[in-house]
């Protein structure tokens, strides 16, 4: 009989900096991903089940070397096609704890194709594909969901998620929604988001999932391939394509850089280590 034994990491993807309000950068923010390598993949109900004892948003699996990987992402609940902070979390795994400095990190995924990751300076760089939402002007739906929110929704629009702009960044701030109400609807999250009040920052957003067993989550780097181009197209066709700098404003909140090109969308953070350790699996006979 034997017991093995893989590492784990936890750590924080898309930490903010120091704030304009305080001048020091808040302890523990950003989203917290668990990131566990292999030399083989394991079964996947044994991924499911680790996923589920880790209970962060995502747990990120992944083999690989020299540069080239395969990479995997479970919540607490199922597997998903498409991760930004767990992917952005082992990039600085591979780069800072196994020592592969290759100049551009390329994940093969299941369902998105093969992502990138390179440094920029002190942050990480993200290179995932856009998903431009397209306008949804359902009223009975934008009835609904208001309903859900407990706010007015000034526009709506959908890809993956369900984006819903809201009327400022207080009403983003105050939103308590019903989450059961929230997972009855067709789509993979609702991410909620409006332009900020602030000068360091373009737009706000959160992100809801409670269908994929998350009810709000920290900092989801994904729902950036659709609101960055969401709020590049609503500062209009004649206004030229420029970097945006998005606050995810939940109560870790977490910092992000967005830039656009061609049918990609480049999502920069940083991340830090928060702990690591030893996951011992169930023996096997």
């Amino acid at each position: 009989m034997t017991q093995p034994c893989l590492t784990l990491y936890q750590v924080d993807a898309f930490v903010r900096r120091r704030t304009a309000e305080t001048g020091q950068k808040p302890f523990f923010t950003g989203n917290p991903a668990a990131v566990v390598p292999l030399d083989h993949w394991l079964p996947d109900d044994l991924m499911q089940a680790i996923a589920a004892s880790n209970n962060l948003s995502e747990t990120a699996f992944f083999t690989g070397n020299s540069g080239h990987y395969d990479i995997r992402w479970f919540t607490p609940q199922c597997e998903v096609d498409l991760c930004g902070h767990a992917t952005l979390a082992s990039a600085w795994v591979i780069r800072h704890q196994l020592g592969d400095h290759s100049a551009q990190l390329n994940f093969r995924t299941q369902q998105a194709g093969t992502l990138s990751v390179a440094a920029d300076g002190d942050l990480l760089q993200l290179n995932f594909p856009a998903r431009v939402p397209r306008p949804n002007t359902d009223v009975v739906l934008k009835q609904t969901l208001e309903q859900a929110l407990g706010q007015k929704v000034k526009r709506l629009a959908d890809s993956r998620d369900l984006i819903a702009e809201l009327e400022n960044q207080q009403a983003v701030l105050d939103c308590q929604p019903d989450y059961s109400a929230l997972a009855q609807l067709p789509w993979f999250a609702v991410a909620i988001t409006a332009r900020s009040d602030s000068q360091d920052y373009d737009f706000v957003s959160r992100f809801f999932a409670p269908a994929q067993g998350i009810e709000e989550d920290p900092v989801t780097g994904s729902s950036f391939c659709s609101l960055a181009p969401y709020w590049q197209e609503q500062d209009g066709e004649d206004t030229p394509a420029h970097p945006l700098r998005a606050w995810q404003c939940s109560a870790r909140g977490g910092d992000i850089q967005l830039a656009l090109t061609a049918d990609r969308v480049l999502i920069a953070g940083r991340c830090e280590l928060y702990l690591s350790g030893t996951l011992h699996l169930p023996a096997i006979r």
